[in-house]
Formats: C-alpha cells, sequence, structure tokens
C-alpha cells in the first residue's frame, strides 16, 4: 500500500513538473513576444531624433531587453510631444515612450531646475516593460 501511495505522488509530482516546463516556456515566448514589438519601435525612436547608446539582453525564464537612448532636449518641445503622442496613439511602445518624456518634463518644469542634457530614455522589457526617462547623466548609477 506504501508502494501505491509512493507512485501516485511521484507521478503527480511528474505531471506538476511538465505543467510547470510548460508553463515557463509558454512565459518565455510570450516574453520574447513582447522583446521582439520593442525591437521593432527602436528605429522609431530613432527617425524622432534619439540615438541608441546602450543595447543588451538579458536570456532567462523572464528574458529582459534594455536599451538606452539620447537626444538633445531641445528636440523634443512639449508642442512636438504631444504631435508625436497624436501620431502614434495606436502604438503603445511609443506612446509609453513620449507618455514617460511628457510626464517628466513636467515634472522637471515644475521643479525650476534648468533643463539637463542629454536626455536619456532607458526602456527595459520584461513581461512588463519600464521606460525610464531622466535629464542630465547620473553621477552613480
Amino acid at each position: 500500500m506504501f508502494d501505491k501511495f509512493k507512485q501516485s505522488i511521484q507521478q503527480a509530482g511528474d505531471v506538476i513538473k511538465e505543467q510547470a516546463a510548460s508553463i515557463g516556456d509558454a512565459a518565455k515566448e510570450k516574453g520574447y513576444q513582447i522583446i521582439e514589438t520593442w525591437i521593432s519601435t527602436i528605429p522609431k525612436l530613432e527617425a524622432y531624433g534619439f540615438k541608441t547608446t546602450f543595447f543588451s539582453l538579458s536570456v532567462s525564464i523572464n528574458p529582459t531587453l534594455e536599451v538606452e537612448m539620447q537626444a538633445p532636449p531641445a528636440k523634443f518641445e512639449m508642442d512636438r510631444i504631444n504631435e508625436i503622442l497624436k501620431e502614434n496613439k495606436d502604438s503603445t511602445p511609443v506612446n509609453l515612450v513620449f507618455t514617460a518624456i511628457k510626464t517628466t518634463k513636467q515634472l522637471h518644469t515644475r521643479s525650476r531646475v534648468a533643463l539637463l542634457s542629454p536626455l536619456t530614455v532607458r526602456i527595459s522589457v520584461r513581461f512588463s516593460p519600464e521606460v525610464r526617462v531622466s535629464y542630465g547623466k547620473p553621477i552613480v548609477d
């Protein structure tokens, strides 16, 4: 009887392992699809005036793409940002980047600190993308 119980537990464990592997593969595939979407967005961001200064891919269960792009702050006045947002209302990645730029610029303006150069956009893409916008170069990163 103990052997049957042990065998049942082993079979259940094997089924769980197979399901976990299947879920992991599906999650990894979804991660790569998201990364592909963002990679196809990079040329569009460069066309708006950004220069790619860093590109990295981490491969794991949760693959991660990191891209850093820079531009002179003067290239992105509020009117131009709003125009780009309007042009790209159906493009989630471009919209996300320029919404982050707009919000950062608004908050920076309210701080009454002179705009620093360069304008840096850091994109970190996982299952949920993260966009970080900064003016100036950090001393410690």
